[in-house]
């Protein structure tokens, strides 16, 4: 699939779209929250994809196809140039919940219901979320990619960690936030 990809093969980009564009829309939709949003980012990323195909097998097609819509998620986001809520007042933080007692809940609620807590995030501790969580990003390599500094990323990361118990808590408790 990947030497037709490169040859410009339509059956071959084809069958890329079909294997990967559920995932990769997921993965869009993390960094957005937004669904048309996601859809916008995930056709700008297949055109990069099949325009520029510069995939060399060094690691699984999946991760280099899911390195492109992330790089094209964050260009997204710049672009929105909202990079100011980025920084974020630590004193603004919500109460610490018991962390252990959500976490265990965490891994009883479904992927959809924990995704879609994690799109709803305010865009700035999604993003530093979401590259901290999946892309295994360290804060150092995260306020590089995001053009903040380190002690940011590390208290978005806080403060979205603390929004994500707080919500997962409420809707233990049956509550809507």
């Amino acid at each position: 699939m990947a030497d037709g990809c490169r040859a410009g093969e339509e059956s071959a980009r084809k069958e890329l779209y079909t294997r990967f564009a559920q995932r990769m829309l997921a993965v869009c939709y993390r960094y957005t929250g937004d669904m048309d949003a996601a859809h916008d980012v995930l056709h700008d990323g297949f055109v990069k994809i099949f325009t520029r195909f510069t995939y060399r097998g060094e690691a699984p097609l999946e991760a280099w196809v899911q390195k492109v819509m992330v790089s094209k998620a964050i260009d997204y986001l710049r672009r929105k140039q909202r990079n100011n809520q980025w920084v974020v007042n630590e004193e603004l933080l919500s109460d610490v919940v018991d962390e252990a007692t959500e976490v265990d809940y965490a891994g009883q609620l479904s992927q959809e219901v924990l995704m879609q807590m994690v799109a709803e995030l305010p865009e700035g501790c999604r993003t530093v979320f979401n590259l901290y969580v999946f892309e295994e990003k360290s804060h150092k390599e995260i306020a590089a990619l995001l053009g903040i500094k380190e002690h940011s990323s590390t208290s978005q990361y806080h403060r979205a960690k603390c929004l994500l118990l707080k919500r997962i808590k409420a809707y233990r408790d049956g509550e809507r936030l």
